[in-house]
This record gives C-alpha cells, structure tokens and sequence, in this order.
C-alpha cells in the first residue's frame, strides 16, 4: 500500500520524533481487519424473513412462484389444505432463493464494506489496533509512554491508542487532530503525508509532556508495518 520512500518517510518522522522524547511511537496500517463472515449471512435471512411477508401483504400471487403446480391435478385434500400447500411453497422457494442470491451479492467485497454496519467496523477495528498494541508490549514497557496509530484502508477508520499516563497527559485534542490527519491522508491517497503529520502533533505532545532524558533507546522498529 506504501512504496519504499513513503515508508522512509514515515521511519524519518518516527525517528525525530522519538529523539525529543522517552515515548514510543508505533505506526500500523492494515488492509481490512476483517472478513465480517456474518454481514452477508445476516442480510441474506433479514431479507430472506421479510420479503416474502411483504409480497404477501402486497398482494402479490403465490402462485407466480410455483409454476410446477399450474398443471392440471387431482385432489382430495381439504379446501384449507388446498389452499395453504400452495402457499407455503412458494413462501420457502422465496426464501430459499432470496437467501442465495442476497448472501452471493453481499459477499462481494464491495458490497460488503457498504453494507457493513459502522458500528461493527468501529469495534473490529478498535480491537484490532488493541490486539496490536498489546503485540508490541508498549503496555509493559518502562514508563508507559508508547503509543500505537492505526488505519485499516478498506475499512476507513483510524485509532489512536496511547497508555494511560500519556492520555491523561495529553488529552483528546492531541489524539482527535492526528487521527483526522491520517484520515485526511487516506482520502487524499496520500496516506505517508498523513501518518507523518500525525507522528510530528504526537511527537510534540510526548516531548512537551514527556521529554527526552538522554539517547533514545529504539525498542521497536521506526518503519510503519503493513497488515
């Protein structure tokens, strides 16, 4: 997603900015976080349920669904049997055959991304940059000052996850203006600008709050890694 220069780019940024401060600062960018298995599966049976009840109360025939039973026929079931068997045919072909076709549909990926709800991005996401900050062991390191940018590209969202100490610090403004930069990034399709922009507002908030006491000591690699 990034050529070489842009990942010099961004190491430099890293690296300046780790030079004024004990922080740590920690860059990720992930293609999608998920394959969210469960959205096309969830809309195919909503629309599965639901479609065929409206086409009921529409007033739409049945009987255009089973063409099968237009031929001539003897019976001697009962008149309400008659009646339903029809019916309920065409009521479980309907879903049957919505149920493919919307579940085919909504697993193209980009019908998915659209139909994903943002509720359940936001929340793959979150855990996502979490799993990842846990990975790097910034929760465990000396001072606690480390702090983790990352942007899922399919997914369009960014997280900004910083130690408690560094939060309570720094506060939200910091956080929300180095989001919106790399997310100004992405939409531009420039993502290195962004993450560089958001390295420099982070790195001088650590180094205001947390600064430099001697040679930084690079625990973690500069470079941004790709998922």
């Amino acid at each position: 997603m990034l050529s070489e220069a842009d990942h010099q780019r961004i190491a430099a940024a890293v690296g300046a900015a780790e030079a004024r401060t004990t922080g740590e600062i920690v860059c990720i960018m992930a293609g999608e976080v998920s394959n969210y298995r469960e959205v096309p599966l969830a809309w195919a049976a909503a629309i599965a349920l639901l479609a065929p009840l409206a086409a009921l109360m529409l007033g739409v025939d049945p009987a255009v669904l089973t063409p099968w039973r237009h031929d001539w026929t003897v019976s001697h079931a009962s008149a309400l049997g008659s009646a339903l068997t029809p019916t309920l045919e065409a009521f479980v072909v309907a879903q049957a055959v919505l149920f493919a076709v919307v579940a085919g549909l909504v697993s193209i990926p980009q019908v998915r991304r659209v139909l994903t709800p943002t509720p359940l991005k936001h929340h793959r996401v979150h855990r996502a940059a979490l799993q990842q900050f846990l990975a790097t062991g910034l929760h465990v390191a000396a001072g606690r000052t480390g702090v983790v940018i990352f942007a899922s590209r399919h997914d369009r969202r960014v997280e900004l996850l910083a130690d408690d100490a560094i939060h309570e610090a720094v506060g939200d403004k910091v956080w929300n203006a180095a989001v919106a930069a790399v997310q100004d990034g992405m939409k531009r399709g420039d993502p290195a600008s962004g993450y560089v922009r958001a390295i420099e507002l982070c790195g001088d908030a650590l180094a205001e709050h947390f600064p430099s006491t001697g040679p930084h000591e690079n625990t973690i690699s500069d470079r941004l890694l790709e998922l």
